[in-house]
């Protein structure tokens, strides 16, 4: 992804000799490997913020569409959150949107990892209240990245998304609350449906917004309705195990 280039750099010396004979035997190795990530983002920092070293705020991560990837990092704020705030939307909380490269490669959610470590490590953020939202491919990849990471997030906001249902008891202990429209055409909405009654059938909490006559634009009205960001902003991270 843009952000978003990441490397092998480098591995370490076997651990154990191997006894080398004659045949077909089993045989055990441990390598470290490091990643190096690198790239751009819009970064939103609300009225009065201050890095006095007392204040924490809430972190919104917003994953854009495929047709937002690239290298012109203007193009993050073509559509929902980003472009909302260059139009002047007041936002309480701090909003990092990153730029994926392009749209083969989408998200990379190990180099997604080292964007938020480094924001953790820049910014005063309240670790128990980070939302993850996204719209079409961004919601596929909100969806994607909460499911191997369910215990960096509070709460996850898909719109115009889906996943594979078989991931769905990894949300177990996130609030979902997808988007999606009735007519959608290039996400069809039946996948995302099942994402959500996947996911309570685990125990979870989830639940879906549909838009009638809508097709695949539902960031539209998801992202002008007030209480979406309400709702993200009342939910706190659960103790979660990590991700299988």
């Amino acid at each position: 992804m843009s952000l978003l280039s990441s490397s092998l750099l480098a591995g370490c010396a076997v651990k154990e000799r191997w006894p080398l004979t004659e045949g077909q035997h089993p045989q055990s190795f441990r390598r470290t490997v490091t990643v190096e990530a690198q790239g751009q983002l819009q970064l939103f920092l609300p009225a009065g913020f201050r890095n006095d070293g007392h204040t924490r705020y809430p972190l919104v991560l917003f994953l854009h569409g495929s047709g937002e990837a690239g290298d012109d990092i203007e193009q993050v704020k073509v559509s929902g959150p980003p472009k909302l705030a260059a139009a002047g939307r007041a936002y309480p909380f701090i909003l990092a949107s990153p730029q994926a490269r392009n749209r083969v490669e989408r998200f990379d959610p190990l180099v997604l990892d080292a964007l938020l470590d480094e924001l953790l490590e820049r910014l005063p953020i309240d670790q128990d209240r980070i939302y993850l939202t996204g719209l079409s491919m961004g919601g596929m990849w909100s969806y994607g990245w909460a499911s191997l990471r369910p215990e960096r997030f509070a709460a996850i906001a898909p719109v115009s998304g889906d996943w594979e249902a078989a991931d769905a008891c990894r949300f177990k202990h996130i609030p979902v609350w997808a988007f999606h429209g009735a007519e959608d055409d290039v996400v069809p909405l039946a996948g995302d449906q099942a994402m959500v009654e996947a996911i309570n059938a685990c125990g979870g909490n989830a639940r879906i917004t549909v838009y009638p006559e809508v097709g695949h634009d539902a960031w539209t009205a998801a992202y002008n309705d007030p209480q979406l960001f309400e709702w993200l902003l009342q939910q706190r991270r659960q103790p979660t195990p990590p991700a299988k």
